[in-house]
């Protein structure tokens, strides 16, 4: 099984990263040798990715950071980089290769402080792989300052660094970063492609595959999360009954009130599971015993650590209203398809009932504005609103229709 195949739908991408694949490994193995390298022209130093949500724009920068760290013995037998097997490419998928380095967004925004070593990195030769790859999974979220940091490392990278970012569109990155990057387009994989890869990869059973993968359109990742999660199913159906809830004021504010709570909620048990871990292995890194005082001096180190936790929070809140928002617009959708006879295959089968009610019960003027509603909500989360004050506006918009 190889590197590729969790790109779900996107043969096309594959077929152009794994040839550049191929020519990275000529090039290294070439220099390894002394001799001339091949001309390597479907491989270059920097790469974009873009795609809707959920079209596995970092898996497959993921998988290209695989395959040019493939150390297969196969390889000389002829066979193409990125097995799957080998140690350079499980240690570059699960994120534990000295030579990947990831930046995600903690907060809102990529800071300059969360880039500076990794562009000093950038610099260097490999440690012990093939290439040094820096992988920016959020690069939409670069300030200022950061992306300015970025753009002078893709303007004169070391020879053997290739920096793969990945970004909403192509609009959501500077033009003076993406003119430097090769472009790659992802598109959206059929539910068909996507309920095959649950079977497959997952053991899902085939009606339970294609009934997630139809609920989320395509989204590779809430799909799996739907599939294995009885309790992301459990939300999702608690979403689903909102717009039946809404239907006087105090029904709208309790409901308002429950799905920031169901966020917050989400968001705590996520951070459980990883702040604790991280603080001890923090504290251990600095010499502090077990529950011991920390060495003098240090204390800054731990705050800087802690705020990093409150601000990643606060994105796992967000995140988890974004899926919430996601599945009330689509369960809309399906609403407005019933009312104006649309023969498109509904999302939300399990929610058949509840979606002919509203159908019946409104017009497709009043589902627009509910649709509406919905994207305010998005837009004002982003803008820093307060999650119950912007979800209040919503629910109220939701009941006046």
């Amino acid at each position: 099984m190889t590197v590729w195949d969790d790109l779900v739908g996107q043969e096309r991408v594959s077929e152009q990263l794994a040839a550049a694949a191929r020519d990275a490994d000529a090039f290294v193995t070439a220099a390894a040798s002394d001799v001339p390298p091949p001309e390597a022209s479907r491989m270059t130093h920097a790469w974009l990715f873009t795609g809707p949500p959920g079209a596995g724009r970092n898996q497959a920068a993921r998988a290209f950071a695989a395959a040019l760290q493939c150390v297969s013995p196969d390889r000389a037998l002829g066979s193409a980089p990125g097995c799957g097997f080998c140690d350079g490419c499980h240690t570059a998928l699960v994120g534990t290769h000295a030579d990947v380095s990831t930046v995600a967004a903690v907060g809102s925004q990529i800071l300059v402080e969360a880039m500076r070593d990794t562009v000093r990195k950038s610099f260097t030769a490999p440690a012990n792989g093939r290439w040094q790859v820096i992988l920016v999974e959020d690069a939409e979220r670069l300030n200022e300052k950061s992306a300015n940091a970025v753009l002078k490392a893709v303007e004169e990278p070391a020879p053997r660094t290739v920096w793969l970012l990945c970004a909403p569109s192509v609009e959501d990155v500077l033009p003076t970063i993406r003119s430097r990057c090769r472009h790659l387009v992802l598109s959206t994989p059929s539910v068909e492609a996507v309920a095959d890869m649950l079977v497959r990869r997952e053991g899902i059973e085939p009606d339970v595959a294609a009934a997630v993968a139809r609920a989320t359109q395509g989204h590779v990742d809430r799909a799996r999360r739907l599939a294995t999660d009885p309790a992301a199913r459990a939300r999702r159906a608690a979403v689903l009954k909102l717009p039946l809830r809404v239907e006087d004021v105090g029904g709208a504010l309790r409901a308002a009130q429950e799905l920031v709570d169901a966020a917050a909620e989400d968001a705590k048990q996520l951070a459980e599971e990883r702040d604790g871990k991280e603080t001890e292995d923090l504290k251990a890194a600095l010499g502090a015993a077990q529950g011991g005082r920390l060495p003098r001096g240090t204390a800054g180190a731990v705050k800087d650590l802690e705020e990093m936790q409150k601000r990643r929070r606060t994105r796992t809140q967000r995140d988890s209203l974004d899926v919430a928002l996601a599945d009330l617009t689509s369960f809309y959708r399906d609403v407005l398809a019933l009312q104006l006879g649309s023969r498109i295959a509904l999302a939300n089968t399990d929610a058949e009932d509840a979606l002919e009610r509203l159908a019946r019960s409104s017009t497709p003027e009043s589902t627009l504005r509910r649709i509406e509603a919905i994207a305010a909500c998005g837009e004002a989360l982003d803008r820093n609103v307060a999650p119950l004050l912007a979800v209040e506006a919503m629910t109220m918009a939701l009941r006046a229709g």
